[in-house]
């Protein structure tokens, strides 16, 4: 699956969704369960692909100042959120983590749910309920897309000191005065 397909499926469930992430991810399921066994792994590998390429220390820096706190598995969920939001927010955070601000009213996002939705379609298309090694998760570890372990850190790392300088209009708008 190709970046621009990807992308497409995340925006239209999005919008059919109206802000609702339950809506989202039933949507990005339906779409997905209509594809080919082959796409449906492929939405996989390209969703663990910007996984990886979110892992930024300025994207952990603006968890932190949005939600007060860091931890492994809530910083995945917040760069799936990330994702799920689309394109242009996901390629604006990576380039600048500070658009944030521009788009968030509340504190705590997370989407864990995006982890799931290619296992769950994959199963109404294939009607398999046991997981193997074709299953999309499966596929896309082998092919050495690890989000957990397979990630390095991109960036500089930042002290707590720093957050105000590093990402102001997201400290103004959530960090502790």
């Amino acid at each position: 699956m190709d970046k621009k397909e990807f992308w497409q499926l995340i925006e239209e469930a999005k919008t059919a969704a109206h802000g609702d992430q339950q809506q989202q991810e039933a949507a990005l399921i339906s779409q997905l369960a209509q594809l080919e066994p082959e796409q449906i792994i492929g939405f996989e590998c390209r969703l663990r692909e910007y996984l990886l390429e979110a892992d930024h220390f300025h994207i952990i820096a603006a968890q932190k100042i949005i939600d007060g706190y860091v931890s492994d598995d809530p910083y995945l969920y917040f760069r799936c959120w990330l994702i799920g939001q689309g394109e242009t927010v996901f390629t604006n955070a990576l380039q600048n983590a500070d658009s944030l601000a521009s788009v968030m009213d509340e504190g705590y996002q997370d989407f864990e749910e995006l982890l799931y939705v290619a296992t769950e379609a994959f199963e109404q298309r294939t009607g398999k309920t046991e997981e193997d090694d074709t299953f999309p998760r499966n596929v896309a570890s082998a092919q050495g897309l690890d989000y957990d372990l397979g990630s390095e850190t991109k960036g500089e790392d930042w002290t707590e000191s720093q957050l105000p300088k590093l990402l102001p209009k997201l400290w103004k708008k959530f960090g502790v005065a």
